[in-house]
């Protein structure tokens, strides 16, 4: 498994164990250095906008003290929503590894498939998400689902 996958599997379990979020973590990495990390705070933070993702692009530049990740890649455990793939663009974030899929996120009852059909468009985005380690994420879902936790 890849180490900054792992990473965001770790940052994701912390978060869930924490009744903080769903099971999704992220990790930014420039030239070999994880930069940021982040975890779903949704629940925790009462904040719709704290996904892993948006989580770990704002540890990773307030830790650099700039709002421009060229040269950065994301390493995270589903596939971003419409609200993080924007997110990540708007970042200058190079590439986009993620483990779960849109369809295994309404597995475990989120929505991210609605607006995927609302929004589209990512079929002209190329190779800028790339699946990765989908098993491991898998298992972590599998452990999420099986807890108990807050439905949103």
């Amino acid at each position: 498994m890849n180490k900054y996958m792992q990473m965001a599997i770790e940052e994701a379990r912390h978060g869930i164990r924490g009744g903080e979020g769903g099971p999704f973590g992220a990790a930014v990495v420039k030239e070999g250095i994880v930069i940021g990390r982040g975890h779903n705070r949704v629940v925790g933070s009462h904040d719709p906008t704290a996904h892993g993702e948006v989580q770990a692009i704002r540890d990773a530049t307030a830790r650099l003290g700039t709002h421009d990740l060229t040269g950065c890649d994301i390493y995270t455990t589903g596939e971003p929503c419409h609200m993080c793939l924007c997110a990540c663009l708007w970042a200058n974030i190079r590439r986009v590894y993620y483990g779960c899929t849109i369809k295994d996120n309404a597995l475990i009852g989120f929505r991210d498939d609605h607006f995927n059909d609302l929004f589209a468009g990512r079929d002209k985005l190329g190779d800028y998400l790339v699946e990765m380690d989908r098993d491991a994420c898998l298992e972590l879902f599998d452990e999420y689902r099986k807890m108990p936790h807050e439905k949103y």
